[in-house]
């Protein structure tokens, strides 16, 4: 690993072969000052060759689909729907076995299941084209949501230990979610069901198991479905792929 070089009495901070500004450098600075005081050393993944911040990463998330299109019709279009939903038999076909099983261990629909990994990576099709440590990183560093992208940070730490993954072979969305399910580091460390993100049957019951926790918590399915992710329309194509499903499978 090349040597961590802090210059901020300089206009540039030389990271790797990453050129950072001086007040990116300070508050890369205090990220490892952050982290040193929980007796963690973030300096040799801040030194790693992979490691780079991403910018203009506030606009990505001010970008989203959710956020950008008013209409459910639209929003169908932007996801793609059609093109999940004609995959929906293949899918069930292929995992059946693993989808009954989650329905009856943890009392979530295997439709419902079915409609969450349509969207989320539309059956591992999708794994994401970003790393999480340099999400984070970057959103404190960039200004946002400083505070939830360092409790992201140990999250994403902690996991990646327990597990033993390579911080950098990890791959996440521009919001750090990670795997066919699309969990934050928060709900990995909660609610993941076995040790490996991309295989499909520990995503399956992973889904199972964070819908199974907030369906107790609010009583509601369709409020679970919420809490993953807070969008009425997501909700909406999540129920309209599993009715697809449900329908789908009956044939």
């Amino acid at each position: 690993m090349k040597p961590f070089i802090v210059l901020i009495t300089f206009s540039l901070l030389i990271l790797g072969t990453n050129t950072i500004h001086n007040d990116e450098a300070l508050r890369i600075k205090q990220l490892i000052e952050h982290f040193n005081e929980k007796g963690i050393d973030i300096k040799p993944m801040i030194n790693d060759p992979d490691f780079a911040l991403v910018n203009n990463i506030a606009d990505k998330f001010k970008n989203a689909v959710e956020i950008k299109i008013a209409s459910f019709e639209n929003y169908k279009k932007r996801i793609k729907y059609n093109r999940k939903k004609d995959k929906i038999k293949s899918f069930y076909t292929a995992y059946k076995k693993d989808l009954k099983f989650a329905e009856s261990q943890y009392n979530i629909p295997k439709e419902v299941i079915i409609g969450i990994l349509a969207i989320e990576s539309e059956f591992g099709r999708y794994k994401g084209s970003y790393n999480p440590f340099n999400v984070y990183v970057s959103m404190y560093v960039y200004g946002y949501r400083s505070k939830w992208a360092v409790a992201q940070l140990e999250e994403l730490l902690e996991f990646s230990k327990n597990k033993k993954l390579d911080l950098f072979e990890m791959k996440s969305s521009y919001a750090g979610a990670m795997g066919y399910a699309q969990f934050i580091p928060w709900s990995l460390n909660r609610f993941w069901v076995g040790s490996e993100l991309y295989n499909m049957t520990d995503n399956i019951n992973s889904i199972a198991n964070f819908l199974a926790h907030y369906k107790n918590v609010t009583n509601s399915l369709d409020k679970a479905i919420l809490r993953y992710n807070p969008s009425s329309m997501y909700k909406k194509a999540v129920l309209g792929l599993a009715k697809n499903a449900e329908e789908s499978i009956s044939h």
